[in-house]
């Protein structure tokens, strides 16, 4: 129990400056990819924020985006009231590609994002910059690099929780970069019109009637990166963004712990299996996905991820019950 609290406490660096409270992930050898133990503490910390006068603002590093910004990286993040980007900036949910889908509530935020800008994000896996990141509304500021020392040091002299006092004083770091000329989000007429389509498999029908230029490698390479992926992992990606647009965020947390579970049972495809062994493991890169074609994954097979796990021992995600009448309005309204 002892070297659990112990690596719990590791992981996740804690300094306290004044009315703030600065958490660092620290575990730079696995990317700070989130662990349990991390998970635990965070919890823990929010927690005993929550009820401490003393805490006005709370800085998560990893919420200041200066590196990449994978998978649970951007559920610790995105659902802040502040996504700060940098030049350094490299955001993606490339869960499609290793047989899963993008979770941790990204079937809220991606949803939200304007357009169809979401639906191709979340399938394809695509990286962003933190340019593309502010353009589309995943980060709320863009900082360069350079400045973040003077920003966080601007950030622990505030004695307020006040969102508006809080944006003026990133403002005053903040910068509107220029998006670059190949940009994806430059391609926003084209990403609408395809992948708007009803289905995986019509997203990329309209995908190959844009071929018209054989030199246009952009859509080439989108078509090659969906026919690469699981078609089980594209089928349940598209259908829980497609639900995360009507729900708040807790019910698209609940659903997508369902899903999750039933990706991790393996009962109707073991394709994250396979997929965490042709790319991480044997990095092959040769997954043979089961289902292997789109076609054979049904509407009826995909409704299954989105139903109860028939298991006396399983429960749904039960989230913390919450007061509204003490929440901020800007979080009311995610709920």
């Amino acid at each position: 129990m002892a070297s659990s609290v112990s690596s719990q406490h590791d992981e996740v660096l804690v300094e306290e400056k004044s009315f703030a409270r600065i958490l660092t992930l620290n575990r730079p050898k696995q990317l700070n990819a989130l662990s349990f133990q991390m998970v635990s503490r965070i919890l823990e910390l929010f927690l005993a924020y929550e009820e401490d006068p003393n805490v006005k603002l709370v800085i998560l590093k990893v919420s200041i985006l200066n590196g990449i910004v994978m998978g649970g990286g951007n559920g610790a993040s995105m659902h802040g009231r502040f996504r700060v980007a940098t030049e350094n900036t490299l955001f993606a949910m490339p869960e499609t590609a290793v047989g899963l889908f993008p979770d941790v509530g990204a079937s809220y935020f991606l949803s939200r994002l304007p357009g169809f800008f979401g639906e191709y994000v979340g399938l394809t896996g695509a990286r962003l910059d933190g340019a593309e990141m502010l353009a589309c509304g995943l980060a709320t500021h863009f900082v360069p690099s350079a400045k973040l020392p003077m920003l966080e040091a601007a950030l622990c002299e505030i004695d307020s929780s006040d969102p508006g006092f809080i944006s003026s004083i990133i403002c005053q770091y903040s910068e509107q970069p220029s998006l670059k000329p190949q940009s994806v989000y430059n391609r926003l007429d084209v990403i609408d019109r395809c992948f708007s389509q009803k289905t995986v498999e019509e997203i990329l029908s309209a995908l190959e009637r844009e071929v018209v230029d054989p030199r246009d490698d952009w859509i080439s390479a989108t078509i090659r990166t969906l026919k690469k992926a699981s078609p089980t992992s594209l089928k349940i990606s598209l259908r829980s963004i497609r639900v995360g647009r009507f729900q708040g965020v807790g019910p698209c947390l609940v659903r997508e712990y369902r899903m999750v579970s039933h990706v991790m049972r393996g009962e109707f495809s073991k394709d994250l299996l396979e997929g965490c062994r042709a790319i991480l493991l044997d990095k092959d890169k040769n997954p043979k996905w089961e289902p292997s074609k789109l076609e054979l994954v049904t509407d009826t097979i995909v409704d299954r991820y989105f139903s109860k796990v028939k298991d006396e021992d399983w429960e749904d995600l039960k989230l913390p019950v919450r007061s509204k009448f003490n929440l901020p309005p800007h979080v009311v309204a995610k709920l």
